[in-house]
């Protein structure tokens, strides 16, 4: 849940003489309960239209587009995001740095609602969540997020079904989306935690507000389960299944969330931020800060001296 964004593969630009248009030229793949769209733009251009008939997952490969969606301001669009856009939408496209030599590339996969609501229905059925009107479902508001390395991973599983020749294609394309489903919806109720708008009456939320308030504090296992009245197993699988990472891995995003936030105070020691953050080695810290951040400590607090 840091900001770093997992890249998708890109596939291949299409050859110069198979261009039907410089704006948003489009390769359409179908299969039976999806299409996937590939676009490509090649000249700088404003506010295309753009709507389809299902629920689209559109994500960036190349380029930057600044989309327009439900009135709202336009927003900047880049490889790495995913945005998730209800049936028969309008949204518009501005191309501000669309040339012949640095095109964008953006996938559109349309999904078949019976496809959806079939998911939902057997992840209701299957996996039913607790507390009251609390279903699987998707959350239109929260449409814009980064992709973390398990929604990239299932998209580009797709991308490559769609794109296969083989005659299994339908079937591990069907299992493909029902996963994407779930990564969608595990990314978005991440977000709305990150935002602190989740749920009040999810049990999660309580666990949630008790790490960040203990992060200096030796959190484990089996102390989170007896804060949400769950037994450890039941609270692990509980709370992987709604947010997509174990509470550990959760714990530890806090922890470097937290050093990010002091990092940013140029005259604060390494090693204070190391005990502040709920670390107790300092060259464990900076190991885990490299491995989520890709640079060290030291180097993300110079990057933000003014």
């Amino acid at each position: 849940m840091n900001n770093q964004r997992s890249l998708l593969c890109a596939p291949q630009l299409s050859s110069e003489k198979s261009l039907k248009t410089l704006v948003e030229n489009r390769t359409v793949y179908s299969l039976n309960n999806c299409e996937l769209n590939l676009f490509e733009t090649y000249q700088e251009s404003q506010l295309v239209p753009l709507k389809f008939n299902d629920l689209v997952v559109t994500s960036m490969l190349r380029g930057k587009k600044v989309m327009h969606l439900f009135d709202e301001p336009g927003f900047d669009y880049l490889p790495g995001e995913t945005v998730v856009i209800p049936s028969n939408v309008e949204m518009k496209i501005d191309f501000p740095e669309a040339t012949k030599h640095n095109p964008t590339q953006c996938l559109a996969l349309a999904i078949d609602q019976s496809k959806i609501t079939g998911t939902l229905d057997f992840l209701n059925e299957r996996y039913p969540k607790e507390g009251n009107d609390r279903y699987w479902q998707l959350n239109y508001q929260n449409y814009f997020f980064y992709n973390n390395v398990d929604l990239a991973s299932t998209i580009n599983k797709l991308i490559k079904e769609c794109m296969s020749t083989s005659i299994t294609k339908d079937a591990l394309a069907d299992l493909t989306l029902q996963e994407l489903l779930i990564r969608i919806i595990q990314t978005q109720t991440a977000k709305s935690i990150e935002e602190g708008i989740f749920n009040p009456n999810n049990p999660i939320s309580e666990v949630i507000a008790f790490i960040r308030l203990n992060l200096k504090e030796n959190i484990n296992l089996k102390s989170l389960s007896d804060k949400a009245c769950m037994s450890t197993t039941s609270f692990y699988r509980f709370f992987k299944r709604e947010i997509g990472m174990s509470p550990i891995e959760f714990v530890l995003n806090e922890k470097i969330k937290c050093a990010k936030r002091l990092l940013k105070n140029p005259t604060i020691q390494i090693n204070e931020v190391c005990y502040l953050s709920g670390f107790e080695d300092a060259n464990y810290f900076t190991r885990l800060f490299k491995k989520y951040e890709g640079i060290t400590p030291k180097q993300y607090q110079l990057l933000h001296v003014n």
